[in-house]
């Protein structure tokens, strides 16, 4: 398959469904080298009003999900798809629910240097599995410096507002397209795939566009 095809994927570095979507999206792609999918990763905050500094992640849940309860019944699925998919998720040990804005930021600069999906893949990996707070400035040139970027850089485009308010025109964009949950991935600019699918529907898309490659 010769012939590129856009791979949009609106998505928030803390939200666990992401993770395990990029993870099923990963191993399908694995399984086919030959496959067309440009991707670019968008902005979507799950908190936009998260304060800058972020929340005990408990106080958090709690509230979002109406107790204790309701936060475990919440995470349950999740920590049973991460399970599946081979994933750590170290919820016991974190700590914060961060602001992702400056998250985001970093990934759009990693991508202005082709380092955007290394960016991700660092940043779920410092949340999900090192339990870091990805809302904090020092952790995110620390995350810009293990994926070949210049940290000093990061550090200081982090303390201004640069590209702060073109995140949250993105984010709002997809918003007005009627995108109200994440992950979600557009196929060519024009299909929408939403939520964390398997392996096996990629596969599925990847064979039907090949058809359509073939047949044209």
């Amino acid at each position: 398959m010769t012939e590129t095809i856009k791979l949009d994927i609106m998505s928030d570095p803390i939200c666990p469904w992401c993770y395990i979507g990029k993870a099923h999206l990963d191993r399908a792609l694995a399984s086919e080298p030959d496959h067309p999918f440009v991707i670019e990763w968008h902005p979507f905050q799950l908190n936009p009003d998260m304060p800058a500094e972020g929340m005990d992640r408990r106080a958090y849940l709690e509230g979002k999900f109406g107790g204790k309860e309701g936060a475990v019944k919440a995470y349950a699925p999740v920590v049973e798809h991460a399970k599946k998919a081979g994933l750590t998720i170290n919820f016991e040990d974190m700590k914060r629910t961060p602001n992702t804005l400056d998250a985001h930021r970093l990934i759009h600069w990693a991508g202005i240097e082709g380092r955007q999906t290394a960016a991700v893949s660092a940043l779920f990996k410092a949340y999900f599995v090192d339990a870091r707070d990805i809302g904090d400035a020092e952790i995110l040139a620390d995350i810009a410096d293990g994926i070949e970027m210049d940290a000093s850089v990061v550090r200081r485009l982090l303390a201004s507002d640069s590209d702060a308010q073109d995140i949250r025109d993105r984010d709002d964009h997809s918003r007005k397209m009627g995108i109200s949950s994440v992950p979600t991935f557009i196929v060519g600019g024009k299909h929408a795939v939403p939520g964390a699918q398997p392996p096996e529907l990629w596969k599925q898309v990847l064979a039907d566009l090949r058809q359509q490659t073939d047949n044209s």
